[in-house]
């Protein structure tokens, strides 16, 4: 996700107040903006003048001012002012608060699309104030119908372009031209036409997780979402499939992308099909989460998330009373799924023991790496597919932070950890060390990634994608909301669990 586009702030925007004169956020948050804290890093105050944030809450606001009264740390207390907020001051790019079906469309920052991955974790951190704040509940359920009505449209898309009736106007995207794509798409309603297995599991996520915390199911009611539910569970089950018949016969492929382009990561093998599988239970995917194509077609961290979220999905249907033969397609898939990573999705390792690998195809192929993007073999235990303390893990753990080992970690005097193909050698995604400090246990650990968070956004106060591991000023994407929330999270479990750590 590497494109440059501008976001400008118009009054189509949620909050009514907002000037057609307010500064375009790309620009925004490329320069320094005032006060600056008085730590050694000199965090810059990088949330938007008032006028121009994009959905204000009193309740965050408070929560905001709540939190960082436990932050001691004068950089990470601007720090954190600026990171948690972020989704809601400069992403809602329209939000239809209507009582019965609400609707949000998010951008991902500085691509004017939503990602239904992106857009799932750039809400996350809010989904416990919805209990106490119904403005909050609107918009988490306003997105919600959103992704519903999306995936409904196009289940293979994973990024989309604002409604027509929300009174945006679409983006061009340049990296979806010449392009093979079955099914076809309206590059009008999908903005990105590339298959990511977590799309699905990342709706499943936002709509199981909002009804923990409220006990709320009101958006089933919206006909989309049972509708898309089906759809989702039926591709599934397609995606299991293997390349070939009992026959020897090629399968007919539920999805195909290619592209003609001088660059791997672009399009996929075998004629847009991906490289060939056996059954091993797990699903399919043609591109990972960093919108880089797959080598080998069985995702392994995608594979446990969405094992993950289908059970989660399949709890909440039965405890609700609805739904009841998706539940139990979803139960099944689930243990199908869960079954198919630990008897496929694991390696010896001559130095490691047993590992999980990052991809295999089921005929003994695997590829032994981590990327930084979510869901990672890192975050098994985040996503909850896993304990922290699993052996398997542990070991898996042990290699992906090591530079010797994993050809995706990189170290340097500015930062160490994991990288991704995306964004090439030498740069470290700062959502990676968070991920590396929110499955730890070791308070030093953690205080280290805390360390350098703080001392990696290039003097502009959010946090990156990628940065270099000796240049401060080479860095990718000045505002990029999924990192933003991630390591706001992050803060908030590290001065939870070690009270006094910054």
């Amino acid at each position: 996700m590497k494109l440059t586009l501008k976001l400008i702030l118009t009054g189509l925007l949620y909050a009514p107040g907002i000037l057609c004169e307010c500064p375009s956020y790309t620009e925004y948050s490329a320069t320094q903006h005032k006060p600056l804290s008085t730590g050694k890093h000199r965090i810059p105050s990088m949330r938007p003048p008032t006028e121009c944030r994009t959905f204000t809450s009193p309740t965050i606001e408070e929560a905001l001012h709540n939190i960082t009264s436990y932050i001691t740390d004068p950089d990470w207390k601007t720090l954190f002012s600026n990171i948690f907020p972020n989704t809601l001051d400069t992403t809602v790019a329209w939000h239809n608060a209507n009582e019965t079906e609400p609707y949000t469309f998010l951008v991902t920052g500085d691509i004017t699309a939503q990602w239904i991955r992106d857009s799932t974790n750039q809400i996350l951190p809010y989904v416990p104030y919805a209990t106490v704040d119904g403005d909050i509940a609107m918009l988490v359920m306003g997105l919600i119908n959103m992704q519903a009505e999306e995936l409904l449209g196009y289940p293979y898309g994973n990024a989309f372009q604002p409604p027509s009736r929300s009174g945006l106007l679409p983006t061009e995207n340049g990296i979806a031209l010449d392009l093979s794509v079955t099914p076809p798409f309206n590059n009008n309603t999908v903005f990105e036409a590339k298959f990511e297995l977590d799309s699905f599991a990342s709706f499943l996520q936002i709509s199981s997780a909002y009804w923990r915390t409220t006990g709320d199911y009101q958006f089933m009611y919206n006909p989309s979402w049972g509708q898309a539910i089906a759809a989702i569970l039926g591709a599934i089950e397609k995606l299991q499939e293997p390349t070939f018949n009992s026959r020897h016969l090629v399968n007919k492929p539920l999805v195909q992308y290619s592209r003609l382009t001088y660059t791997a990561t672009e399009t996929q093998f075998g004629g847009g099909m991906g490289n060939p599988v056996r059954y091993t239970g797990m699903a399919k995917t043609l591109f990972r989460p960093s919108d880089d194509a797959s080598i080998f077609p069985f995702l392994v961290p995608a594979n446990a998330y969405l094992s993950v979220e289908l059970n989660r999905l399949a709890f909440m249907l039965d405890t609700i009373g609805v739904y009841s033969e998706l539940a139990n397609v979803a139960k099944t898939l689930s243990e199908e799924i869960r079954k198919g990573v630990f008897e496929h999705g694991t390696t010896l390792h001559p130095k490691y023991g047993r590992v999980f690998v990052y991809e295999t195809d089921g005929y003994g192929s695997t590829l032994v790496m981590d990327d930084a993007n979510g869901p990672s073999l890192l975050g098994l235990p985040y996503m909850g597919f896993l304990a922290q303390t699993d052996p398997i893990y542990q070991s898996t753990r042990k290699m992906i932070l090591s530079v010797d080992d994993n050809p995706w970690y990189f170290t340097g005097s500015y930062i160490h950890g994991v990288g991704s193909p995306h964004t090439g050698f030498q740069k470290v995604w700062p959502m990676a060390v968070a991920m590396r400090g929110l499955t730890s246990s070791d308070r030093d650990e953690v205080k280290e990634c805390l360390d350098q968070l703080v001392a990696t956004t290039s003097d502009l106060g959010l946090m990156h994608e990628s940065v270099h591991v000796y240049r401060t000023s080479n860095y990718s994407r000045s505002w990029f909301a999924w990192c933003n929330s991630l390591v706001s999270q992050f803060v908030i479990d590290a001065i939870t669990r070690f009270p006094g750590i910054i």
